[in-house]
């Protein structure tokens, strides 16, 4: 399993996004993948990801979209998993040979150097996919432009990503739970990223020689009963404490949100409004 095993030593030091690389966090990581994968294989389908592509996962984490990838590709296929997190990829690899599967390659490395990173695969990609990772980035139009010279004319790109992620909501609302979405969307714009990336795609698409051919939007409501009520759950878990940790929500504010959230998930006449997750395709020209 060469392929597997060669991570390129592009980073010294592990590098962690906004939600961090710990081990809950991975673990919510394959949480959320279980819960989303339906729109995610809906989206491979669509953008016509068959066996024997070159698929490359841009910010891949610890690899749970690429597993799947990987065995829809197959044996003649290649899946490229690109991620800063030395402790991501790694467990790529565990996963890849618990599986047997070796057609993936890691490469270790900011996304915004997606070029130079993937100097060896230079117009052989046939997709390229994001999900959630051009909304926690400083530059993302950097990554779609170096996404431009590695994406065969021809190939696409398919993206899963937050428009109006503030929208989300508890029913009835409640100022508690209020407060911390607002604080959620400040984390993020303060260390760079924007959580309404969607509404800016289309035009950095078409400036570096895409088409966009499909736009659509996931919007879900969960209830206390539902599968996807653990989506908000556990993310809860993993980043309200991270939030107080660094000054955006007051140890009275944290305790008054998860009170709030506690209260909902023993109510059935509660639900909630999920952030709306947008699928956007496009054509390299």
């Amino acid at each position: 399993m060469s392929n597997a095993t060669a991570v390129r030593p592009n980073l010294a030091d592990e590098r962690e996004y906004v939600l961090g690389t710990h081990a809950d966090e991975s673990v919510r990581l394959g949480v959320q993948h279980r819960l989303w994968s339906a729109s995610a294989h809906a989206l491979w389908e669509r953008v016509g990801i068959i066996p024997g592509m070159t698929v490359l996962d841009v910010g891949s984490g610890p690899g749970h979209a690429a597993m799947d990838l990987a065995q829809i590709v197959g044996g003649r296929g290649k899946v490229i998993c690109i991620d800063e997190s030395a402790g991501y990829l790694h467990q790529v690899s565990d996963q890849a040979k618990s599986r047997r599967l070796d057609n993936l390659e890691r490469i270790l490395g900011d996304v915004h150097e997606i070029e130079s990173l993937l100097i060896d695969w230079k117009c052989r990609i046939d997709v390229a996919y994001a999900r959630w990772v051009l909304c926690f980035l400083a530059d993302p139009e950097k990554v779609i432009e170096g996404l431009s010279r590695v994406i065969k004319p021809g190939g696409k790109i398919a993206i899963q990503d937050y428009f109006n992620y503030e929208v989300m909501t508890l029913a009835p609302k409640r100022e508690e739970f209020s407060r911390v979405i607002r604080a959620i969307g400040k984390s993020f714009r303060d260390r760079g990223g924007d959580p309404d990336i969607v509404g800016r795609i289309p035009g950095m698409l078409r400036r570096h020689g895409f088409e966009v051919t499909h736009i659509a939007v996931n919007q879900r409501v969960a209830r206390p009963n539902e599968q996807i009520w653990h989506w908000p759950d556990s993310f809860w878990a993993v980043y309200v404490p991270r939030l107080q940790e660094t000054g955006y929500l007051t140890a009275e504010e944290a305790s008054a949100f998860f009170s709030t959230w506690q209260d909902a998930c023993r109510n059935e006449d509660v639900f909630m409004f999920l952030p709306p997750v947008f699928d956007v395709i496009a054509e390299r020209k």
